[in-house]
């Protein structure tokens, strides 16, 4: 199977999840804005504002894929590396002007107490052991630096969740063959948000993480969460 068709699987073995995205990478970033209907920006926005940085933070920005989110980051002033393991998305981003690096989250290639903060947005959900990525989180970021985390999440209200799963399960890779250039890869984002904790399991992977001072917050009725932390 081609890089372009490809599809990972819920085991998220790493090979396999970077060779999705890079198969995903030429027009990932358009695609995501069609299928979130333009929330996307507004999630790097509330991430950007839930980090509360100054110019003096250096700020790691993991899975950044593509780097808008860094980009978006980088407005605050802030100091902001963006890295990924896929090769793919890290070169659909070369235009970006922030510093890139390959860096796997089960073993990132930074020293401890490197970052004053940390980021996370729609990654976490990808890798193949959540609790080594936070700790490896935990590890690079000095004592009291702060993580964020963006992830998708289950949206709070009955009803309006009913459409949601419905939406993602039969609309989403629908949606996804008209402007993805890998609609296969859309079909595992929708498994993948399916399988994911809720809000208050993932706090507690945190707590479990050493993080302190743990909390979230709702972005578009629970369909996105922003988790927050401290090293």
């Amino acid at each position: 199977m081609s890089a372009s068709t490809y599809r990972a699987g819920l085991d998220k073995q790493p090979s396999e999840v970077a060779a999705m995205f890079d198969g995903v990478a030429r027009r990932y970033d358009i695609t995501n804005t069609v299928l979130s209907f333009g929330q996307d920006r507004l999630w790097r926005k509330a991430t950007r504002e839930a980090l509360a940085l100054t110019p003096d933070d250096v700020v790691l920005d993991l899975a950044a894929g593509t780097a808008v989110s860094t980009e978006e980051l980088a407005t605050s002033g802030a100091r902001c590396v963006a890295a990924d393991f896929s090769l793919g998305m890290l070169h659909a981003g070369s235009r970006r002007p922030v510093p890139k690096v390959a860096a796997d989250a089960l073993s990132l290639p930074f020293a401890d107490d490197s970052f004053d903060a940390a980021t996370i947005s729609f990654g976490l959900r990808n890798v193949n052991d959540v609790d080594v990525a936070l700790g490896e989180l935990r590890r690079v970021l000095r004592p009291g630096g702060r993580l964020v985390i963006c992830e998708f999440s289950t949206p709070v209200f009955s009803p309006f969740r009913t459409v949601y799963m419905e939406y993602l399960m039969k609309a989403l890779p629908s949606v996804a063959t008209r402007v993805s250039s890998n609609p296969d890869a859309y079909v595992y984002l929708a498994e993948s948000i399916r399988a994911w904790p809720d809000q208050a399991a993932l706090a507690q992977r945190l707590v479990d993480a050493g993080f302190a001072h743990v909390r979230w917050r709702n972005l578009t009725g629970g369909i996105a969460a922003l988790h927050s932390g401290i090293a």
